[in-house]
């Protein structure tokens, strides 16, 4: 009887844990997919679209809330998004493909195909290579030169060539800074090896291959009236939906729109290593060499309180790399006007997933945790609430900030000069021109390659003005100082407008009329 016991303890032991290691293995989809639609109502953002993809399984794929706020059309896993900057990894495995095919090499230098490429310096452009080019080491700062192509008529080739008048923040490969433009500059190389377009060799080597029927690398492809998620920026009053810009002139950087369908398929080719349905499209050394860190990122004082199992962050070529609770991760994310993107894989978990979300909002970032933390370990913690509420204090801290702007204003003072001498072109060799002029008593701004930004200028002191795009809501109000000289004439002009993304004060504007 005892030895019956025993052995009736082990198998009554061995089901209870069995069971509860298949129920770590393959977590409640159900209980996971209601604190995603939970989290999106909380940080109000009207539609998103998720996938995961575990040990070869799909265990999620679902839309939830609306293509267009209040518009009564579902999300759902076909739902086109655009999603920025997960465009990099694309570009950097068809440079693999030609690294493959002895076509290139990843510390080739840039002039061998591009001869006419040049940076700051004579020595960084001449010792400048692919590699360079795509682990954001240049020595430039994140997004620098960024307003040269957005919203611009600047081509392809033009905004790589005005990248030379770009200042660098630090040395040359001394440390990270993120640059999109430097990731167009590979798409041109792709372009002078293969004597084809990177739009075209995208869809004939990644998107055809693995048939992402429905994803495609330009806005003008986009069936707006069809399974199309709309932008959304918020208002001080309320969210809403904006019209979709056209990023061509920086494709490589970040211009495909995909689904969460589509991309579930991208992913588990990452986790397959390179074969999709007994297709090697790239070579797995290859891979792997792209999940290698190249660029060491420092771990903040706040990720290391928030999140201990994390001990290093860094960024390959096309991927971002960090580990989190023992396993590798290997991520990217992408950010659009009015959309935010993110996808990851844990090769070591055979786990991966995509979030794609429709409004300008840090929601990815506690679902793709809470996701991470479903599968990787027993971690409950509610990040949706706890980003809500450290989102919540920013927003009320950025008010306070803007408050206090105001009253840092000198009241009833008066221009220097009368308004039409403010008039003219100003011009930058980074970007190009900007025009003042007055129409009606009232001075206007245009950024003469940009027609979005486009904005009254109002008084606000001395020969300083506010400033405010109404056609590119997502960025706040800012200023515009006319420097005045000796001989009472404007000599130049400075911009500000606070925000993470472009940096207004890199344009060094000269009045030449």
């Amino acid at each position: 009887m005892k030895v019956f016991n025993k052995f009736g303890l082990f198998i009554i032991f061995y089901t209870i844990l069995f069971n509860q290691s298949y129920a770590q293995s393959f977590p409640d989809s159900e209980k996971l997919s209601q604190y995603i639609d939970a989290a999106r109502i909380t940080w109000k953002v009207p539609g998103l679209s998720v996938g995961i993809i575990y040990r070869d399984s799909i265990v999620l794929l679902k839309g939830y809330g609306e293509r267009e706020i209040e518009s009564g059309l579902a999300v759902d896993e076909n739902t086109l998004f655009a999603v920025a900057s997960n465009t990099k990894s694309f570009t950097t495995t068809a440079l693999g493909m030609l690294v493959d095919e002895g076509k290139l090499n990843w510390d080739d230098p840039v002039n061998k195909y591009l001869p006419w490429f040049k940076l700051y310096d004579p020595y960084v452009t001449m010792n400048f290579t692919i590699r360079d080019l795509l682990c954001h080491r240049s020595g430039l700062g994140t997004f620098s030169g960024d307003l040269i192509w957005y919203g611009s008529s600047h081509s392809r080739e033009e905004i790589v060539t005005r990248a030379q008048f770009l200042e660098p923040k630090q040395g040359f490969r001394a440390g990270y800074g993120y640059s999109n433009i430097m990731y167009l500059a590979a798409g041109l190389v792709i372009e002078a090896v293969t004597g084809k377009s990177w739009d075209v060799f995208i869809s004939e080597r990644i998107l055809i291959p693995l048939e992402m029927t429905n994803t495609n690398t330009s806005t003008l492809s986009l069936d707006q009236h069809g399974n199309t998620a709309m932008p959304h920026n918020d208002t001080e009053e309320k969210v809403i939906a904006i019209s979709y810009l056209n990023w061509d002139n920086i494709a490589p950087a970040g211009s495909i729109n995909s689904t969460s369908a589509d991309m579930l398929k991208w992913i588990g080719f990452q986790l397959h290593k390179g074969d999709y349905k007994g297709q090697q499209l790239i070579k797995e050394k290859t891979l792997n060499e792209l999940w290698t860190p190249q660029t060491v990122q420092k771990v903040s004082a706040f990720s290391e309180r928030t999140w201990p199992s994390t001990h290093f962050k860094s960024y390959g070529l096309g991927w971002s790399m960090m580990d989190y609770h023992g396993k590798k991760i290997i991520s990217h994310s992408g950010g659009y006007d009015g959309m935010i993107s993110y996808s990851a894989f844990v090769p070591e978990a055979k786990l991966g997933f995509v979030i794609l979300t429709n409004k300008n909002s840090g929601l990815y970032l506690p679902l793709a945790y809470k996701i991470f933390d479903t599968f990787l370990s027993s971690d409950t913690t509610d990040w949706s609430s706890y980003f809500y509420e450290l989102t919540t204090k920013n927003e009320e801290a950025s008010k306070k900030e803007k408050m206090e702007l105001a009253d840092a204003q000198i009241k009833n003072t008066t221009p220097t000069l009368p308004l039409i001498d403010y008039c003219g072109i100003y011009s930058c060799k980074k970007y190009g021109e900007v025009k003042i002029e007055l129409i009606k008593n009232q001075l206007f701004i245009q950024f003469v390659q940009t027609p979005i930004f486009y904005s009254p200028l109002k008084h606000w002191h001395y020969n300083t003005f506010s400033i405010k795009f109404p056609d590119v809501p997502s960025l706040p109000s800012g200023k515009v100082a006319f420097i005045v000289g000796m001989d009472n004439k404007v000599e130049k002009l400075l911009i500000d407008v606070p925000n993470p993304d472009f940096d207004f004060t890199e344009l060094d504007l000269i009045k030449i009329e």
